[in-house]
C-alpha cells in the first residue's frame, strides 16, 4: 500500500501555498485538497506532479510503499 511519508497541506503551507490560493490560482482542485488533508493517496500523476513542483522534492520524498499486513 502506498501513503504520505509527510503531511502534504503543511509542507505546502511552509511553502507559501494555502489552501485559499491552491484554489485560486487552480494550482490543485478542491477534491485534490480534501484528500491531501484526510490521507487520501489516490492522486493522479499530473496533480503529483504539481505538489513535487512546488515543493521541489521528488515523488519519493512525499510517498512510500508499504506492505498491508
Amino acid at each position: 500500500m502506498i501513503r504520505y511519508k509527510i503531511d502534504i497541506m503543511l509542507a505546502l503551507k511552509g511553502a507559501g501555498y494555502n489552501s485559499y490560493r491552491l484554489q485560486k490560482e487552480k494550482l490543485l482542485s478542491a477534491s485534490t485538497v480534501q484528500k491531501l488533508r484526510y490521507g487520501d493517496t489516490t492522486l493522479t500523476i499530473e496533480n503529483l506532479n504539481t505538489i513535487c513542483d512546488m515543493l521541489e522534492c521528488q515523488p519519493g520524498d512525499l510517498l512510500e510503499w508499504y506492505r498491508a499486513e
